[in-house]
């Protein structure tokens, strides 16, 4: 599958819960979460070099309606309200169309 559409998010966490929300945020791929769905194309969590607190979500999806339907699930509203309680600060986000890249782990 190719992705249409993509985001990056940076979400700063409350000083010292940087592992608390990479390990939420990994939750994600979990069967059932929407980083598993065959829509999910790219889920990938990074950490900032210089600050531990700060995370960064990378996500490709084959459509936004698909991603947008997906996220209105169950599963991915219940990490959204986890994330929400360790965040210091509202997160940023960047939507974007990919064009071409690579992605293997």
């Amino acid at each position: 599958m190719i992705a249409h559409y993509g985001f990056n998010a940076t979400l700063t966490a409350k000083p010292g819960m940087g592992d608390r929300l990479v390990d939420l945020l990994l939750t994600g791929l979990d069967e059932g979460s929407p980083g598993a769905s065959e829509l999910c194309v790219v889920y990938l969590v990074s950490r900032s070099a210089s600050d531990p607190d700060v995370v960064h979500v990378t996500e490709g999806w084959t459509s936004e309606e698909d991603h947008h339907r997906i996220f209105a699930g169950k599963a991915a509203q219940a990490i959204v309200a986890q994330i929400d309680e360790l965040l210091a600060k509202e997160s940023e986000y960047t939507d974007y169309v990919p064009v071409r890249g690579k992605a293997a782990y």
